[in-house]
């Protein structure tokens, strides 16, 4: 006779299925088996510790400040002796390498902080429309569509006329800019969810309506909000090289991604390492945002169905 598999009311369970967990607890454990976005993260960290360490770097590595001239040493191309010179030098004789570590303080700091600023304002603004409806639905909605309908680039232009570009004033007006993307979103999954049972029974019990809206509704939009977070900080960082490569962003002597190629595109033909650098540095980490930003998609959307056997 057969030995029973369950006995005394015992279940035993296979080793091999994972028990079903919190949304947070599954999203980890996909992240976690995601080897394409954990890659995108670790090389992500990795560039932003070498941008944050760039002083020291310059000063015990390089021995070379992103400042310094040599007029004997223009063009250099890339080489090991010295350690400067790894990417080559400028039309100035500047380092690049060095050069390239500082802008990446610039160019990431722009996008992250801007990406804050821009969900601080769009998250607050989509959950009060969506909730209250109404009168200032209406009016949120006529801003985001005057907004929308006037071309972005007349303002910058504007705004570059009356202030001089650099790092927090060009944060503040890309997160006062793009902000209405994010509110729509939050705008429409409130919307949907204020009519959810839950919401109606926090209403029974006497919760407030700042209650209801940061306790009840802002978990449920939260998860995809940071795959939009992702999504936006590598949106800003090209926006900003693009700036930047018009004369609009970050201004000379300050180094970012984008005014050093702006400054390499002038000596393309003589030297290329002075665009390749920083394309390339644009290029791997707005990539890698957008990997994440898929992988996040993909771990946190509960519609999206994998195989969690080991």
């Amino acid at each position: 006779m057969a030995t029973a598999a369950v006995t005394a009311g015992t279940v035993v369970a296979s080793p091999d299925v994972r028990v079903s967990r919190s949304l947070w607890s599954n999203a980890w454990w996909k992240l976690r088996h995601d080897k394409l976005t954990i890659a995108a993260m670790a090389f992500l960290i990795l560039l932003a510790a070498l941008s944050i360490l760039a002083p020291v770097f310059a000063d015990h590595l390089f021995h070379y400040k992103f400042e310094q001239q040599d007029l004997f040493h223009t063009y250099e191309r890339p080489t090991f002796d010295p350690p400067a010179y790894l990417l080559g030098s400028d039309e100035v004789g500047r380092s690049q390498v060095v050069r390239l570590l500082f802008g990446g303080q610039v160019s990431l700091f722009v996008g992250f902080v801007a990406a804050i600023v821009n969900f601080a304002v769009g998250v607050p603004i989509g959950l009060a429309a969506g909730y209250y409806r109404g009168a200032f639905d209406d009016f949120i909605t006529w801003v985001i569509t005057t907004l929308n309908g006037i071309p972005q680039l007349f303002l910058l232009l504007i705004i570059a006329a009356l202030w001089q570009p650099g790092p927090l004033t060009l944060i503040l007006i890309i997160g006062l800019l793009n902000w209405t993307g994010i509110t729509l979103y939050v705008r429409g999954q409130t919307i949907s969810l204020r009519e959810r049972e839950y919401v109606t029974s926090a209403h029974a019990i006497g919760a407030s309506d700042a209650r209801v809206m940061f306790k009840h509704i802002l978990p449920n939009v939260l998860p995809l909000i940071f795959v939009l977070a992702a999504i936006d900080v590598g949106a800003i960082v090209l926006l900003e090289s693009a700036l930047s490569f018009l004369g609009l962003g970050i201004l000379p002597p300050t180094p970012s991604w984008g005014n050093m190629l702006t400054n390499g595109a002038s000596y393309f033909v003589r030297a290329w390492w002075l665009v390749v650098s920083p394309g390339v540095m644009i290029f791997v980490t707005v990539l890698c945002l957008y990997l994440i930003g898929d992988g996040l998609r993909d771990a946190l959307d509960p519609r999206l169905k994998t195989d969690e056997t080991h």
